[in-house]
């Protein structure tokens, strides 16, 4: 599974979630669910952008060393990094996201369902 289809699966289950809880004590609970998500895309984003670079660097005059164990870890090091770079502030990402993210939870609790109006029909 990839990046763009794991965030776009936890878009759905938070709007889904926002239209179970709409009360305000599960409001707070799910804003605070939905800045992590947003947050979580951030991390991820960045570990993205961030691979590349770590890609073409040379470790071999490096005090480890380089060699095989550190390239198959490297990948999670990356990863953390942009972790932690979104839990610093970020770059702006999150924020992006976390506001249209609000959006579509305000969209889908006050439309109708239309999934269960689409069953049995034939196109």
């Amino acid at each position: 599974m990839d990046v763009s289809s794991t965030m776009a699966a936890r878009f759905a289950v938070t709007a889904h979630t926002a239209k179970a809880q709409p009360s305000p004590a599960g409001s707070s609970a799910m804003e605070d669910k939905t800045r992590k998500t947003a947050q979580d895309f951030e991390a991820m984003a960045l570990g993205e952008m961030l691979q590349p670079m770590f890609d073409t660097v040379d470790n071999s005059a490096a005090p480890f060393g380089g060699g095989n164990a550190e390239k198959q870890f490297r990948s999670m090091q990356v990863l953390e990094l942009g972790k932690e770079v979104a839990r610093s502030g970020g770059v702006g990402i999150a924020h992006q996201v976390y506001g249209r993210m609000k959006e579509m939870q305000e969209k889908a609790a006050h439309s109708p369902q239309v999934g269960h109006s689409m069953k049995g029909r034939k196109g």
